[in-house]
């Protein structure tokens, strides 16, 4: 995979989307940093490339609440716990 600085995007833009049907992926990067990334697609696979970006991002959501119940002990309360939970949102929306 390459990597590609923003200036360096910036400056040689026309030779980096001449370069990534083949590379498939490049990585933006920003004083080092990866800030994006570049995906080859085109109308084909275009629906499929959105779908599996977007589960991607759902999967590592997921991964970030479970990280974060582990931290604050979320992780151990109980279904009744939940449900009382549940129910004190849903009263509190429907007045």
């Amino acid at each position: 995979m390459k990597f590609v600085s923003v200036r360096d995007f910036r400056e040689k833009s026309a030779r980096i989307w001449k370069e990534l049907p083949d590379e498939r992926e490049m990585v933006i990067t920003s004083n080092g940093r990866p800030v994006a990334i570049l995906a080859a697609v085109n109308e084909s696979n275009l629906v499929e490339a959105l779908s599996a970006f977007r589960t991607a991002r759902a999967v590592e959501a997921v991964a970030e609440l479970q990280k974060r119940a582990l931290e604050h002990g979320d992780d151990r309360i109980s279904m009744d716990e939940i449900q009382a939970e549940i129910k004190a949102v849903r009263m509190t929306r429907s007045r």
